[in-house]
């Protein structure tokens, strides 16, 4: 039997586990197993699975996303998306949509300090819908919106998506996470011109919300303020050098603790509760990691990703449209595998295709996180969706139905910086020289 056909049939057992409701990282690291057994024997793919698991957990540079994930959960815990979405709700919450545009503001703020998509949607959907409904919002709106802006998090910094994407193609996370600003704020404004569009047509879906004066607006902001010096500390210590990737997350999460504790906004259950959760969050992604690791290296033995770059290269098409076809297997593997995980896996495969087709490694992270980020609210493994639906206890339907509209604006950023790749390297290549 040919190399190329054990890794079909290894591909094939990989979506059979997956059907089977595999945990997806014990699937990968099972399938992997089974593969490397098939080409060499049991002996080696045994020795195979103990050093590539012993070698991802005790790793030191992987304690870069449980600090980071900590920093978010701290944040989400301490009350600061709270005092952010008040101070955007002052600002913007008189005009059509604004309790939702408010939302988009406060998200993209909190993203600073938290790079987790599905807390910022749980954190959110306990503050801004209930706000919505005061005011009579369709819920269609407000949980979309939610849901929605939940994403962000993939891109803005610090973004655990990015630090994940940088560990397994070695890319610079500094690069990376400053060539997230600027589609990140693209995205968000995307957003808010689709409130703008929505609520213009139908009014009726964000009615006007009560005018606040400017003294209670300039009272509001120093929460924003101190969100944006943690942003400023983290990212510029990094870019800087200061910090390496795991000291930032550190200094970002003590800086957090600090700001929640003046607040008064932590107390030891919300503290305990935000270690539960990083733990949960840290340890699902190491053993995706593992998992793709070992599956990882069965694909090198049977020369998968060379053969893959190979037939795309040899495709006699622009490059543009072999990046469409790469974004398309994301997005249908995404649409039955979740996101990350299919990030974790495919990345190691298409990753040379780009580098060959002389695009830069860390544009391709930014243009597959966006890709992500409309994987987290594509039907069917929404996982965003399936979180405001939970807490805001409303029918999944009514969450996609608010969701449809956002795609339309994301897949427009996704097709801008598909095609003018220097929006995304402008930032790192004028600051990282």
């Amino acid at each position: 039997m040919s190399f190329a056909t054990i890794g079909i049939l290894v591909i094939v057992l990989l979506f059979v586990f997956f059907l089977m409701g595999l945990e997806i990282g014990f699937s990968m690291a099972l399938a992997g197993f089974i593969g490397f057994a098939m080409i060499v024997n049991v002996d080696a793919a045994l020795n195979l699975v103990a050093k590539d698991i012993y070698s991802v957990l005790s790793s030191y540079g992987f304690t870069v996303i449980s600090m980071f994930v900590f920093m978010g959960q701290v944040g989400a815990s301490g009350g600061v998306a709270r005092s952010l979405y008040d101070s955007a709700y002052k600002f913007m919450g008189h005009v059509p949509g604004g309790l939702a545009i408010g939302t988009v503001a406060a998200a993209t703020a909190f993203k600073a300090i938290c790079g987790s998509s599905p807390a910022t949607a749980a954190t959110f959907a306990t503050i801004a819908v209930p706000e919505m409904d005061r005011y009579n919002y369709d819920r269609r709106l407000s949980c979309g919106t939610v849901a929605t802006v939940g994403t962000l998090g993939i891109l803005i910094p610090p973004s655990v998506v990015l630090i994940i994407y940088g560990i397994l193609t070695e890319t610079s996370i500094g690069r990376l996470f400053l060539a997230g600003i600027i589609p990140g704020l693209m995205v968000a404004c995307s957003f808010v011109l689709t409130l703008l569009g929505w609520c213009a047509i139908n009014p009726k879906l964000g009615p006007k919300g009560e005018k606040s004066t400017w003294k209670e607006r300039f009272a509001s902001l120093p929460p924003v303020i101190g969100v944006i010096t943690i942003f400023l500390l983290v990212v510029g210590g990094l870019m800087q050098g200061f910090f390496t990737p795991t000291e930032a997350g550190s200094v970002g999460t003590f800086a957090v603790l600090v700001l929640t504790t003046i607040k008064k906004d932590m107390d030891v259950k919300r503290f305990i509760k935000s270690i539960a959760e990083t733990l949960r969050i840290a340890c699902m992604v190491l053993m995706l990691l593992a998992g793709a690791t070992i599956l990882g290296h069965f694909f090198a033995v049977t020369r998968t990703p060379y053969l893959v770059a190979t037939w795309l290269g040899g495709l006699q098409v622009d490059r543009t449209v072999i990046v469409l076809i790469i974004i398309a297997v994301y997005l249908i593997g995404g649409s039955f595998i979740e996101d990350l995980a299919f990030l974790i896996l495919a990345t190691p495969i298409f990753l040379p295709v780009v580098l060959k087709l002389g695009y830069d490694p860390v544009w391709f992270g930014i243009i597959i996180s966006v890709v992500t980020m409309i994987g987290v609210i594509l039907p069917p493994m929404a996982i965003n969706a399936f979180v405001v639906s939970g807490v805001a206890k409303v029918p999944i339907n009514t969450v996609y139905k608010g969701i449809y509209p956002y795609i339309i604006g994301m897949a427009v950023c996704l097709l801008i910086l598909l095609l003018f790749p220097q929006i995304s390297l402008w930032l790192p290549n004028m600051v990282m020289k």
